[in-house]
């Protein structure tokens, strides 16, 4: 896999000295619930246990600060029933600063550059706005809601998904 750079982050791929730094962040209840695969609490041995799966189409890369290359959380495209879902997650301590989106941003432009994308998709829990927000500012629009599964929850929770085409990104890229 490829390392992705956009203005302050670099997107690499995950190796055994991350394990540490996801159990921190992961452990955290506030990040865990956002996430529908993700249990709580968080152990390094979930995080062991990810970084084992065989890759069978994904692509998942840590988000890391270029200066001083501290990790911030993951991002990934995966591929399900419907062609390829996306994702991320940040540590508490970077929510708000706009590493998610430049993260997302540099992801999509991977997805329908490099990996010949026509779209992918993402939900976002309804409790949690800042990454509906997010996905909005990328240009994905509402493409209906439903309950989804919370691993960290243990219980189902209302879900918005978000489609974002290949012209759609590369008409808001050219705006």
């Amino acid at each position: 896999m490829c390392i992705l750079e956009s203005k302050r982050l670099n997107l690499r791929p995950p190796r055994p000295t991350d394990i540490e730094a996801m159990a921190v962040w992961l452990d955290d209840y506030d990040v865990a619930k956002n996430l529908s695969r993700v249990p709580y609490p968080y152990s390094e041995e979930h995080a062991e246990e990810f970084l084992a799966m065989p890759p069978d189409g994904r692509h998942v890369f840590v988000i890391e600060r270029k200066q001083g290359g501290t990790f911030l959380g993951l991002i990934g495209l995966h591929p399900d029933e419907t062609g390829y879902e996306f994702g991320y997650w940040l540590g508490k301590p970077y929510w708000g600063q706009g590493f998610a989106t430049e993260a997302a941003d540099r992801l999509m432009t991977y997805a329908f550059e490099s990996m010949g994308l026509e779209m992918v998709h993402a939900g976002w829990f309804v409790d949690n706005p800042a990454s509906g927000h997010v996905l909005a500012k990328l240009g994905l629009r509402h493409n209906g809601s439903k309950l989804r599964f919370s691993r960290a929850r243990e219980a189902d929770v209302l879900c918005h998904d978000m489609l974002l085409t290949r012209a759609d990104f590369l008409r808001k890229q050219a705006a």
